[in-house]
Order: C-alpha cells, then structure tokens, then sequence
C-alpha cells in the first residue's frame, strides 16, 4: 500500500498541473471546480470542471463533509449516475451505486419511511453496497442517517439534510467506520433532463477514443414518461402473422415496470434489471449476450439479496431485446411474471408467442436503452 500511495503522490505532483482553470470544449467554456484525487486509478491524475453560466446539480454541488481525501472521477460517476436514476421519481427514491452500475435501488410503495427505502435498495446486494455511494431525491433524516452509519459507505448525497441527519454523519467517535463519509448537497433534480425532447447542447456526452478522438452524442433519454405510455408487445412474422401479447400485468406491476426501465437507464448493458414493490431484487450488467445478463441476475437473486420479498410475479427491464425466448424462459422459471423490452428482433413474434404460452405480460418500450459507460 505504501509504495502504491508513493507512485500516486510523485505522478500526480508531476501532472496535475496540466490541468488549467478554464478550458473550452467545443466552443464552450469550462472552468475548473477542483482537482480530483484522482482519476478512475489513482495513478491516473483528474480535474473536474463545469461548464460557465449555467445550473448544475452536480457541479454546482456542496460538500458538508469530506473525507481523508477529495473525490475520485469514480466517485463523481457513481453520484452521477446514481443522481440519474433516483431523478425519475416523484416519491422518495434511493439509488445504491457501486463501480458505475446500481447494487440496488428502490421507491417508496405506500408509507414506507425514507429510511425503508433505503434498505430496500442496499439490501439487493448488500455485499455490493459496501463502500458505495448513495443517492437519495429528497431531504435525509436521521433515521435514515443512523442507518446508513452502521455499514461503510463512501458518500451520500441529497438535494438536503436535516441538521440531525449532519450530527450523526459527523460523530466519528460513534460511527468509527464512517468516520471519512463523504456528504454532498446536489443541486436541483430538475435541472436534469429525463425525457427525450428536454435536453441542449450541454447536456451532450462526449466520449474520447484511444487515440484522442471523440464522439460526440445526445444524452440517454426515454419517451416513457408514465405507465400510460407502457402497451402491450405486437410483432408480425410471415409464419406466426401478428402476434400480441395477450397476459395482463398484475396490479402493481406496471409501476415497478416503469421504474424498473427508469433503473435500467443507468445500467451497463448487457442489462436487466429484475423488481417488485419498488425494490430491485437483482441487476444483471455488463453481460455480452442477453441471457447472460438474466442468468447472472437471477444468480444474484438467490445468491446475494437480503430482503424480504419473493421473485414470484417480479418484473424484469431488458435494455435491448431479446433476440430468442431463451431470456424470457430463464426469468418465467425464476418466477418473474411481467416484462419489459424494446422490440427489434426477427424473432419479435415468437418472443411474444412464447411468453404469452408461459403466462408473462411483456410490454414493449419505444426505445433500446444501451449505456455502455
């Protein structure tokens, strides 16, 4: 450890300094917020900049309390993408993020208490939370403080804290394994775009190629923006004709399944995201074929979830469609009963025809979401 922390210290004092106060990007002007700890290693130096003029819920954001260290680039990822999911959500939220994808993840069903929420969402791998950051859509209480004091935990963030919340994060005596937390107030949620059609310029993604190249995209958005939008699954085949799904989802399904899609914006794909009453249960990411990504969830289920809830009649997101019904078999006979995909497979009718044979409800979505961050 000590001569890693060496090499860190000599590379980033010879670097670092590359990094000037304001940059311009595409003809935009960005000015610096401060050097990072480093970037996604530490012997990767990193800076941080946001761009001038304009609101920026995570730019903009104020830490109440910080570490041994600043932040990393993986930390400044993670409070993104967790702040990318729980955006979403008019009811309290919690995302739970962990290397860029979400342990878990959950909204408040009923009088669940904020705090409920949040053990919802660590307790879809509570392996995995373990040195996570957290994400939440509104003010933290100290229920909930208390709560995520009793496991490490590398940062938190909110749109606000109460002031107990504030104590209990900065009693280090009480909570020695906490001690170093993170606490950040994010900017607006709303400054965020969430649907197609909402975003500018700014808000574009820019990806750098291994020789200096870039790409240059339009942010990951959805047209879903109710459980009105979900319809039924239709595809035509010249031996099948058209076929459509014909199960119903069960009541409570069709929320979990916009949220569940909402979920599966922010994870690597190959993705599925498997849930019930607003609780992930498993996330299947970065899987190179579809049912791997089913496979490895349904694993993750049996294998890692602490919560309280049954697999049977869960839902499951796929972020691109499943191209055989070898998916669809894998999650009906783990006892998910309700889907979601975008369409596009030749194989659409019999996709549907199958899943209408095992009694799953599959509602098509009017858009592949791949995040491959």
């Amino acid at each position: 450890m000590a001569e890693s922390s060496i090499n860190r210290n000599t590379y980033l004092s010879k670097n670092v300094g590359s990094f000037e106060d304001v940059m311009e990007i595409r003809g935009k002007r960005y000015r610096k917020v401060e050097d990072l700890r480093y970037g996604t290693n530490p012997h990767q130096p990193a800076a941080y900049y946001k761009p001038e003029g304009l609101p920026c819920t995570i730019g903009d954001m104020q830490i109440l309390k910080t570490g041994k260290s600043g932040l990393s680039q993986t930390n400044l990822e993670d409070i993104s993408y967790a702040l990318n999911i729980v955006k979403y959500f008019d009811r309290p939220a919690c995302a739970v993020m962990k290397h860029v994808n979400p342990s878990g993840a959950a909204v408040q069903r009923g009088e669940e208490t904020i705090c409920d929420v949040y053990k919802k969402a660590r307790d879809c791998d509570g392996r995995a939370a373990f040195g996570s950051v957290i994400a939440f859509n509104v003010e933290l209480d100290t229920q909930t403080a208390k709560e995520i004091m009793t496991t490490f935990v590398e940062c938190v963030v909110a749109p606000s804290f109460d002031e107990y919340a504030l104590s209990v994060f900065n009693d280090s005596e009480k909570y020695k394994l906490n001690k170093q937390i993170r606490i950040i107030k994010c900017g607006k949620l709303t400054d965020i775009p969430r649907y197609v059609g909402e975003s500018s310029d700014a808000h574009n993604t820019v990806k750098v190629l291994a020789d200096g190249s870039i790409v240059i995209a339009a942010p990951l958005l959805t047209h879903l923006k109710s459980v009105a939008d979900l319809k039924p699954a239709a595809a035509e085949s010249k031996n099948l004709g058209t076929v459509v799904s014909t199960v119903k989802p069960k009541p409570g399904q069709m929320e979990d399944l916009l949220a569940a899609w909402y979920i599966n914006l922010s994870v690597r794909s190959n993705g599925v995201v498997i849930m019930k009453n607003g609780q992930t249960l498993a996330v299947g990411t970065g899987e190179q074929d579809r049912v791997g990504a089913v496979e490895q969830a349904v694993w993750k289920y049996n294998n890692k979830y602490q919560g309280n809830e049954n697999i049977k009649d869960a839902v499951m997101a796929s972020d691109g469609f499943f191209p055989f019904p070898d998916a669809v078999e894998v999650a009906a006979e783990a006892g998910v009963s309700a889907m979601i995909s975008p369409p596009g497979s030749i194989k659409d009718a019999e996709v549907i025809q199958r899943a209408n044979e095992l009694g799953v409800a599959l509602v098509h979505a009017p858009e592949r979401c791949f995040s491959h961050h």
